[in-house]
């Protein structure tokens, strides 16, 4: 096991923050001399040894972006990475990825990994938006980009899908197919794509003229597990629904599998839109209504505002917002 002392452990041990240790060791100045004392101290008592790249990044680049992703098993990010690293690929960069596990805690250690080995920019999908740690970037001048979930800092770029539309879109679907009771599997709400699609539902449900049924609300975690207990839920309830929309592709991925399991049949007696297409949404019977999103055109589009943000200095921020499709196949029948 490597036990290599970290930027975060001399932080912890002088009682500071990692951009504060950074300041430090990078002789950037705005430190007051006795926390620069106890940063030092830190330093020796850890045994902590400074990346030589990361000694120099203010004088040189690294060639080197990192890309932090919520959950290395959705079939979303794949196609996502394989744009960046293309892209990157035809710069002469190098990419780092590392996942969060949806985890705000772990996305802060791997920002302060990233600061210590020194990357040009961070391409960000993060597990909270609200994640004070995000501001590290900023205070230590990381150009960043956030995908898919919105970061309302300064000089974050910002590339998201149409959440709204999209949901709206795959619920009006339902709706005009004569569905009333629609149960809808949830995202957190503290990230974009779950409060945006929820909206979208709550936006459907309106302008057809129903009103929302909490028992038909079901706050999943975009993990495959939360996707398989809502669909146990909506079966348990006294009125089911005849309708599920689900709002990311491995919730879509337990449910589907719940269904199967409670011999709920689909289609026919549960209809069922998810959001984001998924590889075997054309192979089961009936084949999967589903909301399909630009992966690839949308680290495509990040690479080059992060590539613009490295060599251009540029501090402003820009935000670039992608449409989605509904991909209408067999899962949705007339009631």
């Amino acid at each position: 096991m490597n036990n290599k002392p970290t930027i975060e452990d001399v932080a912890k041990e002088a009682g500071v923050s990692i951009a504060t240790v950074s300041r430090v060791i990078n002789k950037q100045g705005g430190v007051k001399e006795k926390t620069e004392d106890k940063i030092i101290n830190a330093i020796k008592k850890t045994g902590y040894i400074q990346n030589a790249v990361a000694r120099s990044m203010k004088v040189k680049k690294t060639n080197t972006i990192g890309i932090i992703i919520p959950d290395i098993e959705n079939p979303f990010f794949p196609a996502v990475i394989s744009a960046i690293e293309n892209k990157a690929r035809e710069k002469n960069l190098y990419t780092i990825l590392s996942s969060t596990n949806e985890s705000a805690l772990t996305e802060g250690k791997i920002i302060g990994n990233f600061l210590e080995r020194g990357v040009d920019g961070v391409i960000i999908t993060t597990a909270d938006k609200n994640n004070p740690n995000l501001e590290l970037l900023l205070k230590q001048k990381i150009p960043t980009v956030a995908i898919d979930r919105e970061i309302n800092l300064p000089s974050v770029d910002n590339v998201l899908i149409d959440n709204v539309q999209g949901s709206y879109e795959a619920m009006a679907h339902i709706l005009k197919n004569g569905h009333q009771k629609v149960g809808i599997i949830c995202g957190p709400q503290n990230t974009t794509p779950g409060y945006e699609r929820f909206l979208g539902y709550q936006k459907a449900m309106k302008e057809f003229g129903l009103e929302l049924d909490e028992k038909l609300i079901y706050y999943g975690d975009f993990k495959d597990s939360s996707g398989s207990k809502a669909v146990k839920h909506f079966f348990e309830l006294t009125e089911r629904p005849t309708a599920i929309f689900s709002c990311n592709n491995l919730m879509t991925i337990g449910a589907i599998k719940e269904l199967r399991a409670l011999n709920w049949s689909l289609g026919s007696e549960v209809s069922f839109v998810g959001f984001d297409d998924i590889e075997i949404a054309t192979f089961i019977q009936p084949s999967l209504t589903v909301v399909k999103r630009q992966m690839y055109e949308l680290g495509e589009i990040a690479f080059d505002l992060l590539h613009e943000k490295i060599y251009s200095n540029r501090l402003d921020s820009k935000k670039v917002m992608l449409t989605p499709s509904l991909e209408i196949r067999q899962s949705v029948n007339k009631i």
